[in-house]
């Protein structure tokens, strides 16, 4: 007489065939261990199963925190980076524009000292005194050379007149 157990159902491909069982038959308290310790196993077997699938959801959720996490720094560099390119580019803007005012200060004081050796020149040349020629170092502005040069004309023609 062959016992049924859950083992032997699971490994046969056909059902054995039915039989009547007797209170003294010995198979019944084998085949009672048999099902204690299976359903034991299947027991360890289920709390595995749980432990591993409460593991698997705090492994993902300390995942999303690290994600979460990572998001808000990049996020937060972001945020760092704009401000920090704002500020580049307003300090490039200055930058640009004192750059622009000194050229043309620099382009406007050039016309300046060529203007003025231009006027050196003609006094030198126009003029009888030597003392012209040790203008040369003396700083000034042209405007005021072109009205003193302006009154010298009017002044030497004035006297050759008289």
């Amino acid at each position: 007489m062959r016992c049924l157990t859950l083992a032997n159902l699971l490994n046969s491909q056909t059902f054995p065939p039915v039989h009547e069982f007797t209170p003294q038959s010995s198979c019944l308290s084998n085949n009672s261990t048999s099902d204690e310790a299976e359903e034991h196993q299947l027991s360890i077997i289920d709390e595995r199963k749980q432990r591993r699938m409460i593991s698997n959801r705090e492994s993902a959720r300390r995942s999303r925190m690290r994600k979460q996490k990572h998001l808000d720094e990049l996020w937060s560099q972001v945020v760092r980076l704009r401000t920090e390119n704002h500020s580049l580019l307003d300090k490039l803007n200055h930058v640009s524009e004192s750059h622009n005012k000194v050229l043309q200060e620099n382009a406007r004081l050039k016309e300046e000292a060529s203007d003025l050796r231009q006027m050196l020149t003609d006094l030198q040349i126009g003029s009888p005194y030597s003392a012209w020629r040790d203008l040369e170092g003396v700083t000034c502005n042209t405007a005021h050379l072109r009205a003193e040069s302006s009154n010298q004309s009017t002044t030497t023609s004035a006297n050759l007149l008289h």
